[in-house]
């Protein structure tokens, strides 16, 4: 029985199938977007890794619809060549570029810092930048750098930002919206995750660079579930979603370019999306009036998903919530050893 829904749900997928949203994998961010974009035009949003794939596109549509874009970007000539992109096609598109490292957590603070000196609001986040680390590395503080990166990088980013959001919610009346992009291979990740990442950030024998990424995208299902909890504890007008954007070719995979991976793609053709595809869920999530009051859900193809059993549960969520408050604090190298210093907080 199970095969045979997981035969369905992958035929609906190939042939872009419309789910309740009105929406399938083959519809694009543009698409999505069509019938609301002027609401968009006092909108303030925060959009990470834009200076390529799915989050350049998601940057341009979110500018043709009206919204004022920040671009944090590690490199600056990059995400400077894309605003000029967006600006020669949309000319009215109001883009500030400013410089972040997620890997670094006194580049995250610096990056808050610098923001909220600009006295912006705040109404959308979309943590979507994401590395793929081939070679196993540590980041300065200590952190094996693909969690680094694409988890604990955006949890100390959203924890800082949340008070301008809720502020610019409660000031404007409109909702604020943070979306994670997660992916769908979270589920290739089981066991205990905090000693995985305590393993990795101590020594490259145990690490496996589909393990690691895999580990950071459950991390972010996981984050987006706690935080929804916790907003909704605090009666935030903010909400938080994820999203698997489905599987595109982006530069995530530059570090891995020749013949295999081109053969790999090739042959996976037929699944994969384009970019303008790919883009939708997230552009989805971020700004249909559909899911106003909607948190805490996990959506695939512009539609609510299930995630696996271990990205549902929510005692690993706490956990993992308390083990990333001790990275972020200020007592930085003394996070790590890690297995130590979470074990020793009962978790």
């Amino acid at each position: 029985m199970k095969r045979q829904v997981e035969m369905l749900e992958t035929l609906k997928y190939l042939i872009g199938s419309t789910g309740a949203s009105g929406f399938g994998s083959k519809s694009t961010a543009e698409e999505v977007t069509e019938t609301y974009h002027p609401g968009l035009r006092s909108i303030t949003a925060i959009i990470t890794g834009a200076t390529s794939g799915i989050g350049a596109e998601t940057a341009r549509v979110l500018a043709k619809r009206g919204a004022r874009l920040v671009l944090p970007a590690r490199n600056l000539k990059a995400a400077e060549e894309d605003k000029a992109m967006i600006i020669s096609e949309f000319p009215e598109s109001k883009i500030v570029v400013m410089a972040l490292d997620l890997s670094s957590l006194n580049s995250v603070r610096n990056f808050v810092w610098e923001f909220e000196s600009l006295n912006l609001p705040l109404n959308l986040l979309i943590n979507n930048a994401g590395k793929f680390a081939h070679e196993h590395a540590i980041s300065e503080d200590g952190i094996e750098t693909t969690f680094a990166t694409n988890y604990l990088g955006h949890f100390l980013l959203t924890k800082l930002l949340l008070g301008t959001m809720i502020k610019t919610a409660k000031q404007t009346g409109v909702q604020g919206r943070i979306v994670n992009v997660s992916s769908s291979i979270h589920g290739w990740f089981s066991g205990d995750m905090i000693r995985y990442i305590g393993q990795i950030s101590r020594s490259k024998s145990q690490y496996d660079a589909t393990r690691a990424y895999a580990l950071s995208k459950l991390a972010n299902v996981l984050h987006t579930k706690e935080l929804a909890q916790r907003l909704k504890q605090v009666d935030a007008n903010v909400t938080v979603n994820c999203v698997h954007p489905g599987i595109v070719r982006t530069r995530l995979t530059r570090e891995r370019e020749g013949f295999i991976t081109d053969l790999v793609f090739f042959l996976a053709s037929k699944l994969l999306k384009t970019i303008p595809q790919a883009a939708a869920t997230t552009c989805y999530v971020a700004t249909h009036p559909r899911l106003v009051n909607i948190s805490g859900k996990y959506f695939a193809d512009c539609n609510e998903a299930s995630t696996t059993k271990l990205g549902s549960n929510l005692n690993e969520g706490v956990k993992l919530w308390a083990a990333s408050e001790i990275m972020v604090s200020r007592r930085a190298k003394a996070v790590f050893d890690p297995l130590n210093a979470f074990y020793d907080h009962d978790m």
